[in-house]
């Protein structure tokens, strides 16, 4: 049986730690903690100066876990993300020199400013949890998990992500301006001058390890999925490839994403099984970035967001 306690109790330690550096953002830390039991990769959208690389930070130092912050610039090459294999002349022979995605949890900050090629370095890594520099496969830590942050893209300087990149995040979660309350919140905190977070200075520590991530990731397995659960995620997903507004719908794996998420979020609310709120919960940060709108209703306004509210509104709910 999943011991969804223990769940909880990590989930609440890891939130109560980045509350100390973060002011509110809970949507993103829960997503991001649904990302680590998962292993489903992340992608935090918003403009500058919203909290996005020191939610990611905040995450990994309460997780002790190796982290790594790659900043993306359109200058980068596969080589700067992965690694090479270098010369030793003294040696004479040739040894790997690891490059930032060798880490439990990578940071590609402001993925979107560097070119395709160089955001094609991630694939395999996300896919495969390991990556093959001059034909020899490496594999990466374990538990592995990209958060990649981007700005949105009719900002000046930024490239669109392809649609292999995209459909492998399996959360794409979008960071607005906080609430006035929070956002005086924040000012009350830098009254003493700008500055990024001191963790040791604010007592932010380590409340878990990568062992106990992995057995929260175990016990997802034990999560029960009702039949008629099971035929709801389905039935969303295909309902978005139905749409009148929409060119391509969700994947399959989409779906995976969707129903791992709502058995993380169970978890995470004391459950070891999913309910239809569950994958409601889940479905827009899930599905939003896999759906292509049609042009014509694109150039209207529409967005992927409402996409996935008529579905959820349009598809029968199992009770």
């Amino acid at each position: 049986m999943a011991d969804a306690s223990k769940v909880v109790r990590l989930a609440e330690a890891v939130r109560r730690e980045v509350a100390k550096a973060v002011v509110g953002q809970t949507e993103v830390v829960d997503a991001l903690l649904v990302g680590v039991i998962t292993g489903g990769h992340v992608l935090i959208e918003g403009v500058p100066g919203t909290a996005k690389t020191l939610i990611a930070r905040a995450v990994a130092r309460a997780l002790d876990v190796s982290f790594k912050r790659i900043q993306f610039s359109p200058d980068m090459m596969p080589a700067d993300v992965v690694g090479t294999n270098v010369y030793d002349a003294e040696r004479q022979e040739f040894y790997l020199r690891r490059g930032p995605i060798f880490a439990n949890i990578v940071l590609a900050d402001e993925v979107n400013r560097t070119p395709p090629k160089t955001q094609a370095a991630l694939l395999e890594a996300m896919q495969e949890q390991s990556v093959t520099i001059d034909g020899v496969a490496h594999p990466l830590p374990s538990p592995f998990l990209v958060v990649a942050t981007q700005n949105p893209v009719e900002y000046e300087g930024t490239y669109p992500l392809p649609e292999a990149q995209l459909d492998r995040f399996a959360q794409k979660v979008v960071v607005g301006y906080p609430p006035a309350d929070d956002e005086r919140a924040i000012l009350a905190r830098h009254t003493g001058g700008m500055q990024m977070p001191d963790f040791e200075a604010i007592g932010l520590s380590a409340v878990a390890s990568g062992a106990d991530v992995l057995e929260a990731r175990a016990a997802l397995d034990a999560v029960v999925v009702d039949e008629g659960v099971l035929d709801y995620v389905s039935a969303v997903v295909r309902a978005t490839r139905e749409h009148p507004a929409v060119f391509l719908g969700a994947s399959p794996r989409a779906g995976v994403s969707v129903l791992v998420s709502a058995k993380a979020r169970a978890l995470m609310a004391g459950r070891t099984f999913i309910t239809p709120d569950d994958v409601k919960a889940c479905a827009v940060a899930g599905l939003r970035h896999r759906i292509l709108l049609r042009p014509e209703v694109e150039i209207e306004g529409m967005e992927t967001d409402a996409v996935v509210s008529d579905v959820l509104e349009s598809v029968p709910v199992p009770r």
